[in-house]
Protein backbone atom coordinates (compact mmCIF):
# COMPACT_ATOMS: atom_id res chain seq x y z
CA UNK A 1 0.00 0.00 0.00
CA UNK A 2 1.31 3.47 -0.68
CA UNK A 3 1.29 6.15 2.07
CA UNK A 4 1.25 9.61 0.52
CA UNK A 5 2.94 12.06 3.57
CA UNK A 6 1.98 15.19 2.52
CA UNK A 7 4.20 17.82 4.75
CA UNK A 8 2.30 21.25 4.97
CA UNK A 9 4.52 22.81 7.83
CA UNK A 10 6.68 25.11 5.79
CA UNK A 11 6.21 29.45 6.13
CA UNK A 12 7.03 30.16 2.53
CA UNK A 13 8.28 33.77 3.54
CA UNK A 14 9.90 34.11 0.18
CA UNK A 15 6.14 34.80 -1.88
CA UNK A 16 5.70 37.45 0.69
CA UNK A 17 3.29 39.75 1.27
CA UNK A 18 1.25 37.35 -0.13
CA UNK A 19 2.85 34.49 2.03
CA UNK A 20 2.56 34.44 5.76
CA UNK A 21 3.37 32.79 8.66
CA UNK A 22 -0.45 32.53 9.38
CA UNK A 23 -1.43 31.62 6.19
CA UNK A 24 1.64 29.97 4.31
CA UNK A 25 2.02 29.10 0.42
CA UNK A 26 0.88 25.76 0.25
CA UNK A 27 -2.52 26.57 1.26
CA UNK A 28 -3.21 29.52 -1.46
CA UNK A 29 -4.05 29.57 -4.95
CA UNK A 30 -1.06 30.34 -6.68
CA UNK A 31 -1.79 28.72 -10.14
CA UNK A 32 -5.25 28.39 -10.72
CA UNK A 33 -8.53 28.29 -8.47
CA UNK A 34 -7.32 25.43 -6.50
CA UNK A 35 -4.77 26.13 -3.61
CA UNK A 36 -1.32 24.12 -3.74
CA UNK A 37 -2.37 21.53 -1.10
CA UNK A 38 -5.62 20.98 -2.93
CA UNK A 39 -3.41 20.52 -6.09
CA UNK A 40 -0.95 17.83 -4.02
CA UNK A 41 -4.20 16.25 -3.03
CA UNK A 42 -5.55 15.93 -6.92
CA UNK A 43 -2.74 14.40 -8.25
CA UNK A 44 -3.08 11.43 -5.80
CA UNK A 45 -5.81 10.49 -8.28
CA UNK A 46 -3.63 9.08 -10.64
CA UNK A 47 -1.67 6.49 -8.29
CA UNK A 48 -2.04 3.07 -7.45
CA UNK A 49 -2.54 1.24 -4.50
CA UNK A 50 -3.38 4.33 -2.49
CA UNK A 51 -3.82 4.66 1.14
CA UNK A 52 -5.06 7.04 3.27
CA UNK A 53 -2.92 10.08 3.40
CA UNK A 54 -0.71 11.84 6.29
CA UNK A 55 -0.96 15.14 6.10
CA UNK A 56 1.34 17.09 8.96
CA UNK A 57 1.59 20.09 9.71
CA UNK A 58 1.75 22.85 13.06
CA UNK A 59 -1.62 23.10 14.85
CA UNK A 60 -2.00 26.70 13.39
CA UNK A 61 -3.56 25.32 10.53
CA UNK A 62 -4.59 22.62 11.59
CA UNK A 63 -8.18 23.19 10.29
CA UNK A 64 -7.67 24.57 7.03
CA UNK A 65 -5.06 21.16 6.42
CA UNK A 66 -8.49 19.61 7.78
CA UNK A 67 -10.94 21.20 5.43
CA UNK A 68 -8.94 20.94 2.17
CA UNK A 69 -8.38 17.39 2.83
CA UNK A 70 -12.04 16.91 3.51
CA UNK A 71 -12.91 18.63 0.32
CA UNK A 72 -10.61 16.90 -1.98
CA UNK A 73 -12.58 13.31 -1.20
CA UNK A 74 -9.24 12.05 -0.19
CA UNK A 75 -9.69 9.82 2.86
CA UNK A 76 -6.52 10.32 5.17
CA UNK A 77 -5.77 11.91 8.67
CA UNK A 78 -3.86 15.00 10.02
CA UNK A 79 -0.99 14.70 12.55
CA UNK A 80 0.18 17.77 14.23
CA UNK A 81 3.67 18.82 14.37
CA UNK A 82 4.50 20.87 18.04
CA UNK A 83 7.68 22.13 17.19
CA UNK A 84 9.18 22.68 13.63
CA UNK A 85 12.35 19.96 13.53
CA UNK A 86 12.60 19.83 9.70
CA UNK A 87 11.47 17.00 7.53
CA UNK A 88 13.58 13.98 8.85
CA UNK A 89 11.94 13.51 12.21
CA UNK A 90 8.08 14.29 10.86
CA UNK A 91 8.85 11.99 8.19
CA UNK A 92 9.77 9.32 10.47
CA UNK A 93 6.70 10.30 13.14
CA UNK A 94 4.52 9.71 9.36
CA UNK A 95 6.27 6.04 9.27
CA UNK A 96 5.54 5.10 12.58
CA UNK A 97 1.88 5.58 11.94
CA UNK A 98 1.51 3.83 8.72
CA UNK A 99 3.42 0.61 10.55
CA UNK A 100 1.10 0.55 12.81
CA UNK A 101 -2.10 1.19 10.39
CA UNK A 102 -1.00 -0.89 7.61
CA UNK A 103 2.03 -3.50 8.27
CA UNK A 104 5.92 -3.86 7.77
CA UNK A 105 4.76 -3.18 3.65
CA UNK A 106 3.53 0.19 3.61
CA UNK A 107 5.18 2.42 1.27
CA UNK A 108 5.82 6.04 2.00
CA UNK A 109 5.37 9.12 -0.87
CA UNK A 110 6.82 12.01 0.99
CA UNK A 111 5.23 15.13 -0.87
CA UNK A 112 5.90 18.59 0.06
CA UNK A 113 2.94 20.31 -0.55
CA UNK A 114 4.01 23.81 -1.95
CA UNK A 115 5.36 22.95 -5.01
CA UNK A 116 3.55 22.70 -9.00
CA UNK A 117 3.87 20.11 -10.81
CA UNK A 118 2.41 20.98 -14.62
CA UNK A 119 2.14 17.00 -16.07
CA UNK A 120 0.09 14.99 -13.43
CA UNK A 121 0.48 11.59 -16.09
CA UNK A 122 4.57 11.91 -16.08
CA UNK A 123 3.96 12.50 -12.38
CA UNK A 124 2.46 8.91 -11.96
CA UNK A 125 4.97 7.56 -14.36
CA UNK A 126 7.90 8.47 -12.16
CA UNK A 127 6.14 6.68 -9.16
CA UNK A 128 6.03 4.02 -10.30
CA UNK A 129 9.32 3.39 -11.01
CA UNK A 130 9.83 4.83 -7.65
CA UNK A 131 7.73 1.96 -6.56
CA UNK A 132 9.53 -0.53 -7.94
CA UNK A 133 12.85 0.84 -7.06
CA UNK A 134 11.53 0.82 -3.13
CA UNK A 135 10.59 -3.10 -3.31
CA UNK A 136 14.21 -4.07 -3.32
CA UNK A 137 15.17 -1.66 -1.01
CA UNK A 138 16.05 1.49 -2.31
CA UNK A 139 15.65 4.89 -1.01
CA UNK A 140 14.34 6.93 -3.85
CA UNK A 141 14.36 10.43 -4.35
CA UNK A 142 12.83 13.03 -7.13
CA UNK A 143 15.47 14.92 -9.28
CA UNK A 144 14.44 17.38 -12.12
CA UNK A 145 16.63 18.24 -14.98
CA UNK A 146 17.38 21.54 -14.69
CA UNK A 147 15.30 24.01 -17.00
CA UNK A 148 17.91 27.10 -16.05
CA UNK A 149 20.71 28.29 -13.87
CA UNK A 150 18.71 28.33 -10.33
CA UNK A 151 20.76 29.35 -7.15
CA UNK A 152 17.49 29.00 -5.18
CA UNK A 153 17.51 25.11 -5.88
CA UNK A 154 19.24 22.56 -3.75
CA UNK A 155 20.77 19.78 -6.36
CA UNK A 156 21.46 16.38 -6.80
CA UNK A 157 25.02 14.87 -7.96
CA UNK A 158 24.22 11.94 -9.64
CA UNK A 159 26.31 8.55 -10.17
CA UNK A 160 25.98 5.09 -12.10
CA UNK A 161 23.15 4.87 -13.90
CA UNK A 162 21.12 1.57 -12.77
CA UNK A 163 18.18 1.67 -15.25
CA UNK A 164 16.65 3.96 -17.07
CA UNK A 165 16.07 7.44 -15.61
CA UNK A 166 17.62 5.85 -11.86
CA UNK A 167 20.89 6.31 -11.17
CA UNK A 168 22.68 6.09 -7.80
CA UNK A 169 23.13 9.29 -5.41
CA UNK A 170 26.67 10.70 -5.17
CA UNK A 171 25.86 13.99 -2.93
CA UNK A 172 23.52 16.81 -2.02
CA UNK A 173 24.11 20.03 -2.94
CA UNK A 174 22.88 23.23 -1.55
CA UNK A 175 21.98 26.27 -2.87
CA UNK A 176 24.82 27.63 -5.14
CA UNK A 177 26.20 30.36 -6.66
CA UNK A 178 25.16 31.47 -10.17
CA UNK A 179 27.87 30.38 -11.77
CA UNK A 180 27.75 27.15 -10.19
CA UNK A 181 24.24 26.74 -10.71
CA UNK A 182 24.77 27.59 -14.63
CA UNK A 183 27.99 24.77 -14.83
CA UNK A 184 24.75 22.46 -12.97
CA UNK A 185 22.39 22.93 -16.13
CA UNK A 186 25.39 22.14 -19.13
CA UNK A 187 25.96 18.78 -17.04
CA UNK A 188 23.87 15.62 -17.18
CA UNK A 189 24.89 14.83 -13.69
CA UNK A 190 23.36 17.48 -11.64
CA UNK A 191 19.03 17.70 -10.65
CA UNK A 192 17.52 19.91 -9.13
CA UNK A 193 16.53 18.00 -5.72
CA UNK A 194 12.58 18.31 -5.44
CA UNK A 195 12.50 17.24 -2.08
CA UNK A 196 9.90 14.27 -2.89
CA UNK A 197 11.03 11.04 -1.66
CA UNK A 198 9.59 7.09 -2.29
CA UNK A 199 10.53 4.09 0.12
CA UNK A 200 9.46 1.54 2.28
CA UNK A 201 8.42 3.20 5.91
CA UNK A 202 10.99 0.16 7.63
CA UNK A 203 13.54 1.03 5.23
CA UNK A 204 13.59 4.45 6.03
CA UNK A 205 13.16 3.72 9.82
CA UNK A 206 16.03 1.35 9.78
CA UNK A 207 18.50 4.14 8.08
CA UNK A 208 17.18 6.83 10.59
CA UNK A 209 17.90 4.63 13.16
CA UNK A 210 21.50 3.77 12.09
CA UNK A 211 22.44 7.26 10.56
CA UNK A 212 20.38 9.67 13.04
CA UNK A 213 19.28 7.76 15.92
CA UNK A 214 18.47 10.74 18.22
CA UNK A 215 15.94 11.46 15.42
CA UNK A 216 14.42 7.61 15.40
CA UNK A 217 14.35 7.61 19.09
CA UNK A 218 12.56 11.20 19.43
CA UNK A 219 9.57 10.34 16.84
CA UNK A 220 8.99 6.97 18.28
CA UNK A 221 8.75 8.39 21.92
CA UNK A 222 6.38 11.45 20.08
CA UNK A 223 4.50 8.79 18.03
CA UNK A 224 4.09 6.64 21.04
CA UNK A 225 2.79 9.33 23.09
CA UNK A 226 0.84 10.87 20.99
CA UNK A 227 -2.99 11.92 21.79
CA UNK A 228 -5.99 12.08 19.51
CA UNK A 229 -7.71 15.43 19.45
CA UNK A 230 -11.02 15.39 17.52
CA UNK A 231 -10.11 14.46 14.31
CA UNK A 232 -6.10 15.19 14.80
CA UNK A 233 -3.23 13.39 16.23
CA UNK A 234 -1.47 15.52 17.98
CA UNK A 235 2.69 14.21 18.27
CA UNK A 236 4.32 14.76 22.20
CA UNK A 237 5.12 17.86 22.24
CA UNK A 238 8.22 17.18 24.73
CA UNK A 239 9.42 14.27 23.20
CA UNK A 240 9.28 15.60 19.44
CA UNK A 241 11.04 18.79 20.44
CA UNK A 242 14.04 16.42 21.89
CA UNK A 243 15.10 15.65 18.30
CA UNK A 244 17.55 17.23 16.23
CA UNK A 245 16.05 19.25 13.54
CA UNK A 246 17.72 17.74 10.35
CA UNK A 247 16.40 17.28 6.91
CA UNK A 248 16.01 13.87 5.19
CA UNK A 249 18.73 14.50 2.39
CA UNK A 250 21.21 14.89 5.48
CA UNK A 251 20.02 12.92 8.28
CA UNK A 252 19.29 9.65 5.77
CA UNK A 253 19.75 10.14 2.10
CA UNK A 254 23.63 11.34 1.68
CA UNK A 255 24.87 8.82 3.72
CA UNK A 256 22.69 5.82 2.86
CA UNK A 257 23.87 2.56 0.94
CA UNK A 258 20.89 2.02 -1.38
CA UNK A 259 19.91 5.38 -2.13
CA UNK A 260 19.12 6.29 -5.67
CA UNK A 261 17.34 9.05 -7.53
CA UNK A 262 14.90 8.58 -10.35
CA UNK A 263 14.33 11.52 -12.96
CA UNK A 264 11.38 13.72 -12.94
CA UNK A 265 10.23 15.49 -16.32
CA UNK A 266 6.86 16.74 -15.01
CA UNK A 267 7.64 20.17 -15.18
CA UNK A 268 8.28 21.06 -11.56
CA UNK A 269 8.38 24.16 -9.71
CA UNK A 270 8.77 24.59 -6.13
CA UNK A 271 7.22 27.95 -6.14
CA UNK A 272 10.03 29.48 -3.85
CA UNK A 273 10.13 32.23 -5.80
CA UNK A 274 7.72 35.20 -7.75
CA UNK A 275 9.71 34.40 -10.60
CA UNK A 276 9.03 31.05 -10.08
CA UNK A 277 5.49 31.90 -9.69
CA UNK A 278 5.72 34.09 -12.90
CA UNK A 279 7.32 31.12 -14.61
CA UNK A 280 4.10 28.90 -13.62
CA UNK A 281 1.35 31.04 -14.57
CA UNK A 282 3.20 32.08 -17.71
CA UNK A 283 3.90 35.58 -19.56
CA UNK A 284 2.80 37.81 -22.06
CA UNK A 285 4.83 38.57 -25.34
CA UNK A 286 6.81 41.63 -23.14
CA UNK A 287 7.48 39.04 -20.26
CA UNK A 288 4.96 40.53 -17.75
CA UNK A 289 3.08 38.19 -15.67
CA UNK A 290 -0.05 39.61 -14.19
CA UNK A 291 -2.62 38.54 -11.44
CA UNK A 292 -5.79 40.65 -10.54
CA UNK A 293 -6.79 43.81 -10.99
CA UNK A 294 -4.02 45.54 -13.31
CA UNK A 295 -3.01 48.11 -15.91
CA UNK A 296 -0.05 48.26 -17.23
CA UNK A 297 1.86 49.77 -19.86
CA UNK A 298 5.53 50.08 -21.58
CA UNK A 299 6.13 47.54 -18.62
CA UNK A 300 8.60 44.33 -19.45
CA UNK A 301 9.51 41.64 -17.74
CA UNK A 302 7.22 42.21 -14.53
CA UNK A 303 5.17 40.60 -11.61
CA UNK A 304 2.21 42.55 -11.17
CA UNK A 305 0.10 40.45 -8.54
CA UNK A 306 -3.34 42.64 -6.69
CA UNK A 307 -5.51 41.12 -4.08
CA UNK A 308 -8.32 43.52 -4.15
CA UNK A 309 -7.27 47.19 -5.15
CA UNK A 310 -6.01 48.37 -8.74
CA UNK A 311 -2.59 48.24 -9.07
CA UNK A 312 -0.67 50.24 -12.11
CA UNK A 313 2.59 49.92 -13.72
CA UNK A 314 4.03 52.46 -17.03
CA UNK A 315 7.77 52.29 -17.90
CA UNK A 316 8.97 49.78 -15.73
CA UNK A 317 10.79 46.72 -16.01
CA UNK A 318 12.48 43.84 -13.99
CA UNK A 319 10.17 44.24 -11.01
CA UNK A 320 7.88 42.54 -8.72
CA UNK A 321 5.08 44.48 -7.25
CA UNK A 322 2.38 42.58 -4.93
CA UNK A 323 -0.17 44.22 -3.46
CA UNK A 324 -2.50 42.71 -0.43
CA UNK A 325 -4.86 44.46 1.73
CA UNK A 326 -2.35 45.78 4.56
CA UNK A 327 1.34 45.70 2.43
CA UNK A 328 2.61 46.30 -0.80
CA UNK A 329 5.90 44.98 -2.07
CA UNK A 330 8.12 46.43 -4.86
CA UNK A 331 11.50 44.65 -5.62
CA UNK A 332 13.91 44.13 -7.98
CA UNK A 333 13.72 40.99 -9.42
CA UNK A 334 17.63 40.68 -9.09
CA UNK A 335 16.48 41.04 -5.46
CA UNK A 336 14.17 38.38 -4.83
CA UNK A 337 16.02 36.44 -2.80
CA UNK A 338 16.49 38.68 0.39
CA UNK A 339 12.43 39.19 0.73
CA UNK A 340 13.12 36.29 3.07
CA UNK A 341 15.83 38.53 4.65
CA UNK A 342 13.33 41.91 4.63
CA UNK A 343 10.28 39.90 6.52
CA UNK A 344 12.57 38.92 9.11
CA UNK A 345 13.64 42.75 9.47
CA UNK A 346 9.62 43.30 9.75
CA UNK A 347 9.45 40.80 12.36
CA UNK A 348 12.45 41.88 14.45
CA UNK A 349 11.11 45.30 14.01
CA UNK A 350 7.81 44.02 15.64
CA UNK A 351 5.35 44.62 12.40
CA UNK A 352 2.78 41.99 12.59
CA UNK A 353 2.05 42.30 8.66
CA UNK A 354 5.74 40.20 8.73
CA UNK A 355 3.66 36.89 9.75
CA UNK A 356 -0.17 38.06 10.22
CA UNK A 357 -2.90 38.48 7.59
CA UNK A 358 -6.23 40.95 8.57
CA UNK A 359 -7.78 38.07 6.76
CA UNK A 360 -7.58 34.96 8.80
CA UNK A 361 -9.26 31.87 8.67
CA UNK A 362 -11.12 29.35 11.24
CA UNK A 363 -12.68 26.04 11.49
CA UNK A 364 -15.86 27.71 10.78
CA UNK A 365 -15.15 30.47 8.26
CA UNK A 366 -12.92 33.36 8.15
CA UNK A 367 -12.88 36.96 9.60
CA UNK A 368 -11.32 40.36 7.94
CA UNK A 369 -10.59 43.26 9.24
CA UNK A 370 -11.53 46.25 8.02
CA UNK A 371 -11.07 49.22 9.99
CA UNK A 372 -9.29 49.88 13.11
CA UNK A 373 -9.02 52.74 15.98
CA UNK A 374 -8.60 54.09 19.38
CA UNK A 375 -11.74 51.98 20.87
CA UNK A 376 -12.94 50.58 17.71
CA UNK A 377 -12.33 47.71 15.18
CA UNK A 378 -14.60 47.01 12.40
CA UNK A 379 -14.79 42.98 10.76
CA UNK A 380 -16.46 41.11 7.56
CA UNK A 381 -17.33 37.96 9.37
CA UNK A 382 -17.90 34.70 7.26
CA UNK A 383 -19.13 31.60 8.69
CA UNK A 384 -20.11 29.08 6.37
CA UNK A 385 -23.27 26.75 6.50
CA UNK A 386 -23.55 25.15 9.72
CA UNK A 387 -20.55 26.72 10.97
CA UNK A 388 -20.79 27.46 14.69
CA UNK A 389 -18.53 30.32 17.10
CA UNK A 390 -18.13 29.20 20.42
CA UNK A 391 -20.01 30.44 23.29
CA UNK A 392 -18.56 33.18 24.65
CA UNK A 393 -18.36 36.60 26.55
CA UNK A 394 -16.21 39.61 26.96
CA UNK A 395 -15.13 42.14 29.38
CA UNK A 396 -13.96 44.84 27.97
CA UNK A 397 -16.25 45.46 24.34
CA UNK A 398 -19.47 45.29 23.01
CA UNK A 399 -20.37 44.25 19.45
CA UNK A 400 -23.28 45.51 17.02
CA UNK A 401 -23.81 42.73 13.98
CA UNK A 402 -25.14 43.42 11.03
CA UNK A 403 -26.51 40.39 8.58
CA UNK A 404 -25.36 41.75 4.81
CA UNK A 405 -26.22 38.02 3.32
CA UNK A 406 -27.57 34.52 4.54
CA UNK A 407 -29.17 33.90 7.82
CA UNK A 408 -28.19 34.19 11.16
CA UNK A 409 -28.64 32.28 14.72
CA UNK A 410 -27.71 34.68 17.78
CA UNK A 411 -27.89 33.52 21.39
CA UNK A 412 -27.52 36.35 24.08
CA UNK A 413 -27.93 35.78 27.25
CA UNK A 414 -30.03 32.81 26.86
CA UNK A 415 -32.39 34.39 24.24
CA UNK A 416 -31.31 32.64 20.72
CA UNK A 417 -33.02 34.68 17.56
CA UNK A 418 -32.99 34.68 14.19
CA UNK A 419 -31.36 37.37 11.84
CA UNK A 420 -31.58 38.03 7.95
CA UNK A 421 -30.41 40.26 5.43
CA UNK A 422 -30.46 43.95 6.37
CA UNK A 423 -31.40 42.69 10.11
CA UNK A 424 -28.77 43.56 13.33
CA UNK A 425 -28.40 42.95 16.65
CA UNK A 426 -26.46 44.59 20.01
CA UNK A 427 -24.44 42.08 21.87
CA UNK A 428 -23.92 44.05 25.11
CA UNK A 429 -20.10 44.17 27.18
CA UNK A 430 -20.56 40.70 29.16
CA UNK A 431 -22.98 39.12 27.58
CA UNK A 432 -22.97 35.20 27.09
CA UNK A 433 -23.78 35.04 22.87
CA UNK A 434 -23.11 32.95 20.36
CA UNK A 435 -23.22 32.80 16.55
CA UNK A 436 -24.11 30.57 14.38
CA UNK A 437 -25.12 29.73 10.89
CA UNK A 438 -28.01 27.56 10.26
CA UNK A 439 -28.66 27.83 6.40
CA UNK A 440 -27.49 26.59 3.53
CA UNK A 441 -25.41 29.03 1.94
CA UNK A 442 -22.70 31.38 4.04
CA UNK A 443 -23.53 33.82 6.17
CA UNK A 444 -21.98 37.28 5.90
CA UNK A 445 -22.10 39.86 8.84
CA UNK A 446 -20.35 43.24 9.47
CA UNK A 447 -19.09 42.99 13.29
CA UNK A 448 -18.60 46.25 15.15
CA UNK A 449 -16.47 46.19 18.06
CA UNK A 450 -16.28 48.63 21.07
CA UNK A 451 -14.62 48.95 24.29
CA UNK A 452 -11.59 49.65 26.22
CA UNK A 453 -9.41 46.97 25.01
CA UNK A 454 -10.35 44.67 22.00
CA UNK A 455 -7.81 42.73 22.15
CA UNK A 456 -8.35 38.72 21.41
CA UNK A 457 -7.65 37.47 24.95
CA UNK A 458 -10.63 39.11 26.24
CA UNK A 459 -12.57 35.92 26.02
CA UNK A 460 -14.16 33.56 28.29
CA UNK A 461 -15.14 30.44 26.52
CA UNK A 462 -17.80 28.33 27.55
CA UNK A 463 -18.14 25.54 24.76
CA UNK A 464 -16.76 25.16 21.15
CA UNK A 465 -17.32 22.24 19.00
CA UNK A 466 -14.07 22.79 17.66
CA UNK A 467 -12.37 21.80 20.94
CA UNK A 468 -10.46 25.07 21.39
CA UNK A 469 -9.08 26.82 24.63
CA UNK A 470 -9.76 30.60 25.56
CA UNK A 471 -5.95 30.63 24.11
CA UNK A 472 -7.16 29.95 20.71
CA UNK A 473 -9.90 32.92 20.06
CA UNK A 474 -12.40 32.48 17.58
CA UNK A 475 -11.19 35.97 15.91
CA UNK A 476 -7.20 36.98 16.14
CA UNK A 477 -6.67 40.42 15.31
CA UNK A 478 -3.06 41.23 15.41
CA UNK A 479 -2.68 45.19 15.31
CA UNK A 480 -2.25 47.99 17.41
CA UNK A 481 -5.12 50.25 16.40
CA UNK A 482 -3.39 53.17 18.39
CA UNK A 483 0.53 52.63 16.80
CA UNK A 484 -0.55 55.67 14.70
CA UNK A 485 -1.99 57.97 16.67
CA UNK A 486 -0.31 57.65 20.22
CA UNK A 487 -3.69 57.14 22.28
CA UNK A 488 -4.36 54.62 24.74
CA UNK A 489 -1.97 51.58 24.10
CA UNK A 490 -4.85 49.84 25.96
CA UNK A 491 -6.76 49.50 23.17
CA UNK A 492 -4.59 47.31 21.62
CA UNK A 493 -5.82 44.30 19.65
CA UNK A 494 -3.40 42.39 20.60
CA UNK A 495 -2.46 38.73 19.38
CA UNK A 496 -3.56 35.98 21.76
CA UNK A 497 -1.55 32.87 21.06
Amino acid sequence: MLVPVLLAGGVGTRLWPLSRESRPKQFLSLTGEASLLEKTLARLARLDDLGPALLIGNADHRFVMAEQLRASGVDGKVLIEPSRRNTAPAVAAAAFEALGAHGEDAELLVLPTDHAIADDAAFAAAVATARRNAASGRLTLFGVVPGRAEPGYGYIHAGETLSTGVRTVRAFVEKPDMDRAAAYVADPDYYWNSGMFLFCARDYLDALARQAPDIHAAAQRAHAQAHTDIDFLRLDAAAFAASPADSIDYAVMEDAEHAVVVELDAGWTDLGSWSAVAQANGTDAQGNSVHGDVVIENTHNCLVHSEGRLVTALGVRDTIIVETGDAVLVADRGSEQQIRALVARLADAGREEATQYRKAYRPWGSYEQIAVGARFQVKHIRVKPGGRLSLQKHHHRAEHWVVVHGTARVTCDGRESLLTENQSTFIPLGAVHRLENPGKVDLDLIEVQSGSYLGEDDIVRFDDVYGRSDAEPDTEIAVDPTSNNGSDANAAGRKAD
